[in-house]
């Protein structure tokens, strides 16, 4: 079985509508930590133009993974700059710590 991960750096103020929407889509599992940093949007009124989002990490098949992103940008569109980005990226193996052993 192949997996991938799907990855989100979203505006934090997206979570709440982003949560709600993965747990209609079925989604079992989903990590979310807060980052900083700038790309194509930052915050000019800050000395150092870090702004804070949020990053969203689900591990899925590879058959789910644009599906979820998809459901991902729909919950977090705003049509407004700094709305973040949603990748798709190929995980070589999955191994689950409780037993050592390989979902793949």
């Amino acid at each position: 079985m192949k997996y991938r991960k799907v990855t989100a750096i979203l505006r934090c103020s997206a979570l709440e509508g982003v949560e709600k929407a993965l747990l209609r889509q079925g989604v079992k599992g989903v990590s979310i930590t807060q980052v900083q940093g700038y790309g194509e949007y930052h915050n000019f009124y800050q000395p150092d133009l870090m702004c804070k989002h949020a990053r969203v990490e689900i591990f899925c098949e590879d058959s789910e993974a644009k599906d979820i992103a998809r459901c991902l940008m729909d919950a977090a569109h705003t049509g407004e700059s700094g709305d973040g980005l949603v990748a798709i990226l190929p995980v070589e193996d999955v191994f689950k710590v409780r037993t050592k052993t390989s979902m793949a």
